[in-house]
């Protein structure tokens, strides 16, 4: 089996616990893609086989968190810096699991007022910003380039490029559309909104989790108390 393995604090903890079961012998015949370095470095220290997307064009099921999800199950992800690779590895997966705590719903994308990050070549990123902004002026944008808290230098992708965190006063609309107005600003390399990629969302709550399904245009959902969860369902 082929699995994406995502990056971030959430999708840690799924590639510690599946270096852990291949360890049990609970799992096997295993190769993980990694959507970062980091996510490589992690996944390389405990064991798990590697490989990439010219080997396995086709990934069976990517693990992944993500900082926004809307009710169609829409995301935005990226503000850590993976967007581009992410959206490569799980673009291509026959089922994508994406987990986050409730705080990471929202009403639509952008309305947690956090970064929408859109990853830009290092060339004349001002400008690119300053399209962005306008591109989205209706929604109350605001941009900046995202800089290393350590040094104050320019974040850098390990594509070798620039992030511009949006941000959104308003519902910025159809997402579709936005995206397509995004990719058409030459020096724009991908933005943060997954639309339509995501299989099912479980979402941890204080009392238990929720799984959110896509089939068809429906989200379905079905929710499970802890207890449960410890007895099996």
């Amino acid at each position: 089996m082929v699995v994406g393995l995502g990056t971030g604090s959430t999708a840690k903890h799924a590639v510690d616990r599946i270096a852990e079961l291949l360890r049990q012998g609970k799992l096997k015949d295993i190769v993980g893609v990694p959507t970062s370095t980091k996510t490589y470095d992690q996944a390389r220290s405990l064991g798990i086989p590697l490989s990439d997307l010219d080997s396995h064009p086709v990934v069976d099921l990517a693990i992944d968190g993500a900082d926004e999800v809307d009710a169609a199950l829409n995301l935005v992800k990226g503000r850590g810096g993976s967007l581009l690779r992410e959206k490569m590895v799980e673009s291509v997966s026959k089922k994508f699991i994406v987990i986050v705590d409730e705080s990471k719903l929202v009403k639509h994308v952008g309305g947690s007022g956090l970064a929408m990050p859109v990853e830009v070549i290092p060339f004349c990123w001002n400008h690119s910003l300053k399209r962005l902004v306008n591109l989205f002026a209706y929604a109350g944008c605001v941009g900046e380039l995202r800089k290393c808290a350590e040094n104050g230098k320019p974040s850098v992708t390990d594509n070798g490029n620039y992030v511009i965190d949006l941000y959104f006063e308003r519902d910025i609309g159809d997402l579709d559309e936005a995206s397509d107005a995004i990719l058409r600003l030459p020096g724009i390399v991908e933005h943060g909104m997954f639309i339509g990629l995501a299989s099912s969302v479980i979402v941890a709550s204080v009392s238990g989790i929720t799984i959110k399904t896509k089939v068809g245009n429906e989200v379905q959902a079905e929710s499970f108390c802890y207890s449960e969860l410890r007895n099996g369902f």
